[in-house]
């Protein structure tokens, strides 16, 4: 079993990394909230490409199948 299967779709990937970042950006323009930290997760999902709560799930967008 991997620790980290990519189980994103490419286009799912580069969604989670816009909103990550659009997010985040609430952290430091606009309204200043530290809820802007919470776009941490959608980006690091998305620059890795693995989400943890889809492995936990057995769930994939990833149009490719993993090697066995």
């Amino acid at each position: 079993m991997n620790l980290l299967p990519t189980n994103e779709h490419p286009i799912e990937r580069v969604l989670r990394v816009v909103l990550g970042l659009g997010v985040l950006s609430l952290a430091f323009i606009g309204p200043t909230t530290p809820w802007g930290w919470l776009g941490l997760v959608p980006l690091a999902t998305g620059l890795i490409g693995s989400c943890p709560l889809y492995t936990v799930l057995g769930f994939s967008t990833c149009p490719v199948k993993p090697k066995s």
